[in-house]
């Protein structure tokens, strides 16, 4: 703005001398005031000196009426919800959030809800709506607090029962009342532990199979699950007593908010489907796959479905099917049984047990897959065929199902492939697969080390974490698993995140008997907001940050992370710097330590003012 002069005011004689010095007064303490805002120090004004939100350790409900509407027509990601403007000068960008518009902004999910790229799909006969479809560019609005959201129940209570108001969705519990999936009590849902096979309960169908097979052993033999077609995942949240940890999976579909449901009770889940793209897991991953009308054609498109829990699953390793084909005799039932027996004989595998449960009057059958390839080469028809390994991506990031069957690996002896060691033994035992590239054993004993004194000697004592809040935990690069190996002890479960840009360790994450998942960062992830209790890197923003935009990662982690949440970030000053930046302006309180280490807190803080219409 223009500051008229004040020397020709004075030889005009038109205003007074007092009153020409009060409006030189007004534009001085203007451009003061102007000045002010763009301060750095007054951006990275911690929260508790300038905002009046309710402190996180009084467990507060927001009231949807302090939110301006959102409209109910529009997508979320049609108005990205930041203008930012860079100040090269002092380093500092402005920030002018903005809440995400459209009826599922509150559980918004960038990359599956996409209304836009899955309007236009071709087909959606192998669910190609419940796959990934990511918007570009990826939004920058934030996720509003759903009507009287709060702090979640604690572990282990929450398995049992959760907030109504932090998920508020009632289908489920109308959908399956006979079945006892979740039960709606006063301000809670509760989940009785039933299923639509457990009709005895979850806890007698999950002894009832080891009591079928004994060869399971839960906990020991059996170490890492995935539950296809989960529903609430109580099957996986039981297992938790077993020393048993699943991967919960079920796409985000007319089941309203299962794979939600399951993160807040604080059970490892994960939103995905098999349709036309593999899963994000490596191959031979699973000790068991499990499936309790999970309503998944295995004998579809040629088989595909089944080849990829073949691809997924342990040599050795088990596949626990409970469906009426199993133990009815209607003629779909007999249709889909004949070709299932025809599918799986053609991939080698054999059945080890078949029964029916009189009491609850369900039944199931157990697959194993074999532990050599040789039954693929002495088959009389070879089909499905061997994979050509030479052509054949080892990558499962947004690649299409194999209509192949994957070789089989063998011993570093070249003998047939070995079992992991018992758990809790196969933590620390070097994996297998370990022994294919040089170094690596040294590099594992060395990761491993480090991660144990980092944890001991730095984060569960020299930081400020209150670590008995913290349940689900996501290692955004988790490297070989060191840093959920070293917390183990804990009552927590960590997600162990490959990125796709890094060194792909997934499988020997799964062979000391952890979860852990694909991923690119420079997209979202499949999961619901206000999913995670603590979300730790280490040295990750360097490399990702030549590939995509920091603000819109910091803005995907203040997704995932809930009220009262944690991120715990190991990093360069610079970068550390940039991302306390980035995240004062979102109201978390931050502290930087011993020049490597960001902690911050997510407070209750949302743009209210800034919802548009």
């Amino acid at each position: 703005m223009a500051i008229p002069s004040m020397k020709n005011l004075f030889k005009e004689r038109k205003i007074p001398f007092l009153f020409s010095f009060f409006l030189l007064l007004i534009f001085v303490t203007f451009i003061l005031i102007s000045n002010s805002q763009k301060s750095p120090v007054f951006i990275a004004t911690d929260i508790s000196q300038h905002h009046s939100e309710t402190p996180i350790s009084s467990n507060p409900i927001i009231s949807q009426t302090q939110l301006n509407p959102i409209t109910k027509d529009s997508n979320p990601s049609e108005d990205f919800g930041l203008n930012d403007t860079k100040n090269d000068e002092l380093g500092v960008e402005n920030f002018d959030w903005k809440l995400c518009k459209g009826a599922v902004a509150v559980d918004y999910i960038p990359c599956l809800d996409n209304s836009e790229a899955i309007k236009a799909l071709k087909s959606r006969r192998h669910m190609e709506h419940r796959e990934r479809h990511c918007p570009d560019p990826s939004p920058r609005c934030l996720i509003p607090l759903p009507d009287g959201y709060k702090l979640p129940v604690p572990w282990p209570k929450s398995r049992d029962m959760i907030w109504y108001n932090s998920v508020p969705h009632p289908k489920l519990v109308e959908y399956k009342k006979d079945q006892n999936w979740v039960v709606k009590s006063g301000d809670y849902l509760v989940f009785p532990g039933g299923g639509t096979q457990f009709k005895d309960g979850v806890t007698n169908y999950i002894e009832s199979i080891e009591k079928t097979f004994p060869e399971i052993d839960w906990g020991k033999h059996i170490r890492v699950i995935l539950d296809v077609g989960c529903g609430v995942a109580s099957f996986g949240g039981y297992l938790l007593d077993k020393n048993v940890i699943t991967m919960s999976l079920a796409p985000k579909d007319e089941h309203e908010a299962q794979i939600q449901f399951a993160l807040e009770r604080g059970i490892p889940a994960t939103l995905s489907v098999i349709g036309t793209q593999k899963l994000a897991f490596p191959d031979n991953a699973y000790d068991m796959i499990h499936c309790a009308r999970c309503r998944v054609h295995w004998d579809g498109d040629g088989g595909k479905p089944l080849m990829e829990l073949n691809r997924i699953l342990r040599p050795g390793g088990f596949f626990v099917w409970s469906a009426t084909p199993v133990y009815r005799d209607d003629e779909r039932d007999k249709k889909v049984w004949k070709a299932m027996v025809a599918l799986t004989e053609a991939i080698c595998w054999k059945v080890v047990k078949k029964t029916f449960f009189d009491s609850a009057g369900v039944g199931l059958v157990i697959y194993q897959k074999p532990v050599s390839s040789s039954c693929y080469e002495n088959r009389r028809e070879n089909n499905p065929p061997l994979c050509d390994q030479n052509n054949r991506s080892n990558s499962s990031w947004y690649a299409s199902l194999d209509s192949c069957l994957v070789p089989l690996p063998t011993s570093s002896s070249g003998n047939t492939y070995e079992w992991p060691a018992p758990w809790p033994q196969r933590l620390n035992n070097k994996p297998e697969r370990l022994s294919q590239k040089t170094d690596n054993e040294d590099i594992f004993d060395e990761d491993t080390k480090h991660w144990a004194a980092l944890v001991s000697d730095v984060y569960l004592g020299g930081l400020s974490i209150n670590w008995s809040s913290v349940r689900n935990v996501m290692d955004m690069n988790a490297g070989y698993g060191g840093f959920a190996s070293a917390i183990i002890d804990r009552p927590l479960w960590v997600m162990n995140v490959v990125p796709i840009s890094e060194p792909d360790t997934l499988s020997i994450i799964f062979d000391r008997g952890l979860i852990g998942i694909y991923h690119d960062w420079c997209e979202s992830f499949n999961t619901y907001p206000r999913t995670y209790d603590l979300l730790h890197s280490s040295f990750l923003f360097g490399n990702l940050t030549q590939r995509c935009d920091v603000v819109e990662v910091v803005v995907e982690m203040d997704r995932i992370v809930r009220p009262g949440g944690y991120v715990l970030v190991q990093d360069t000053m610079p970068m550390l710097n940039k991302l306390s930046s980035i995240l004062q302006s979102l109201h978390w309180s931050v502290n930087l330590q011993q020049e490597q280490f960001l902690v911050a807190k997510k407070g209750f803080w949302r743009p209210h003012d800034k919802v548009r219409k």
